[in-house]
């Protein structure tokens, strides 16, 4: 009975990555489609600079959606978790790994620009491959502040690091492959679509990855606290 209870928080945990990034993720799609629609084109270092400097700070954004998100379960899960601190350190994985990830679009566009010859898009199963290294890469860069976060309360809370490298070594992928099916798409709309159930789905593949690693390290908690000795009641 105790171990089925420790595996309902799975469901709630893919739930909450799952519309954290639905909303997170999907809003900083949105901006970046309002606000880079104009820099995209817009040749010299001042723009692609410009939009690099946009892309991480949407990091910010998601990182705050989907901290709260996933805050509303693990505040219940483990006890002694701030929420601001689990919240500001998603938004500075977010950053940080939006960062990382602008540098080599950008270095791509100033090269274009320069009028380097322009190169064949490489297969898309070779597209996958090298998302799911970025995922590999992404994870752990996620989740360092998170592991900061929380490991005075977790016991060997190293083990959150892999566990995001995993979980978004699966989940890029998808989401490089819904991106590349709504630009095949003629219709707004239709592309909305797409992208939303894409960026809902990789988040509930990503959230179930890493969900089991939170399901161990809680139970590890309770099961120190079980084992911990108690005070004894006055006689």
């Amino acid at each position: 009975m105790q171990r089925t209870r420790k595996w309902n928080l799975l469901p709630k945990w893919i739930v909450a990555n799952s519309v954290g990034e639905l909303l997170g993720l999907g809003a900083t799609f949105l901006i970046g489609a309002g606000l880079f629609a104009g820099l995209s084109d817009a040749p010299g270092i001042g723009p692609a600079l410009l939009t690099a400097a946009l892309m991480t700070a949407t990091g910010a954004l998601e990182g705050v959606i989907v901290g709260l998100a996933q805050w509303i379960v693990l505040g219940r899960a483990i006890v002694g978790i701030p929420r601001r601190s689990w919240v500001v350190a998603t938004a500075i994985g977010g950053v940080v790994a939006w960062l990382f990830g602008s540098i080599p679009m950008t270095l791509a566009r100033l090269s274009a620009d320069a009028g380097a010859s322009t190169a064949q898009e490489p297969p898309q199963a070779m597209v996958l491959l090298m998302a799911s290294a970025m995922g590999l890469v992404a994870g752990v860069v996620l989740s360092a502040a998170q592991w900061i976060s929380f490991r005075r309360q977790v016991p060997r809370a190293w083990r959150w690091l892999p566990a995001n490298a995993i979980a978004w070594a699966a989940g890029m992928p998808l989401i490089f492959a819904g991106i590349d099916l709504a630009q095949k798409l003629a219709s707004r709309l239709m592309v909305v679509v797409v992208m939303g159930v894409t960026i809902a789905l990789a988040g509930s593949v990503v959230g179930a990855i890493h969900g089991v690693a939170l399901v161990v390290l809680v139970a590890e908690i309770e099961a120190r606290r079980a084992s911990s000795p108690r005070p004894s009641e006055p006689g």
